[in-house]
């Protein structure tokens, strides 16, 4: 048994090089602003954003509103909207003779969701929650650049009536989560994961964190996630992600 787990341990230190020689690194900082409407409703404003590329690159910004009711004291809905300003990669699709070249450009999506989450103290303080958050995500269509180069002559021409046609995507976001939640504790630690579910699952999200309270209304957050990629579109598809987070949260 003894050599079996140095066996798996070894495996896994040597596949760490090649795991971070195919994935990038990003930062996220987001802000939420939450107000209380009565003891089962509450409302909250979001902003994050996100950098990739080793942190060289804006990836995204965004802004949403969120409300939630608490339906019973360990089941809780939420639905809300976000508006997305994405900065989508260039894309090189190479011929016989001619490539054509998109370079990278910002766009807008739009994007709905709908959440029904549970949770329950399993033991003392440890918590266990689930939540099922449907969401439909709409990129609008938009006219953008795209060269065609003649390979052979070396030459490039603009290809100006080129549009990005409009897309909408529905997908299942599922997440399990457990946390030590301590009453009058100033640092709240947790780990989930959560599959993004769209016919097949396309891409698994694994998070360590911990929140922290300074006081009755604000608190901060920080932790790490590991974004595995699976089935996504090759047109959507993103490299496997080390995300950095960093967030803030008001009670009013």
């Amino acid at each position: 048994m003894e050599k079996r787990l140095i066996i798996l341990l070894l495996a896994v230190v040597a596949a760490l090089p090649r795991l971070y020689a195919q994935s990038e690194s990003g930062m996220i900082l987001g802000l939420e602003v939450e107000k209380k409407i009565n003891k089962q409703l509450g409302v909250s404003l979001e902003a994050d954003y996100r950098s990739r590329h080793d942190f060289k690159t804006s990836d995204r910004w965004s802004v949403g509103l969120n409300a939630d009711y608490k339906l019973a004291k360990w089941l809780k809905a939420d639905a809300g909207y976000t508006y997305l300003n994405t900065h989508f990669g260039e894309k090189i699709t190479k011929g016989a003779s001619k490539t054509k070249w998109r370079p990278s450009y910002w766009g807008p999506r739009h994007r709905f969701h709908a959440s029904l989450g549970a949770d329950y103290k399993v033991w003392s303080n440890l918590r266990v929650s689930l939540r099922e958050r449907w969401q439909y995500t709409y990129r609008p269509e938009k006219s953008v650049e795209r060269w065609k180069i003649d390979e052979t002559l070396k030459t490039k021409s603009l290809d100006s009536d080129y549009i990005r046609e409009s897309k909408g995507k529905h997908q299942l976001r599922t997440r399990l989560q457990v946390e030590w939640d301590q009453k009058r504790a100033m640092f709240t630690p947790y780990a989930n994961v959560e599959f993004y579910n769209s016919m097949a699952i396309e891409k698994i999200r694994y998070t360590v964190g911990t929140d922290i309270k300074i006081t009755k209304q604000h608190s901060f957050g920080l932790y790490y996630r590991f974004q595995d990629m699976r089935n996504s579109d090759a047109e959507d598809a993103d490299p496997d992600m080390h995300y950095f987070g960093v967030g803030y949260k008001l009670k009013l």
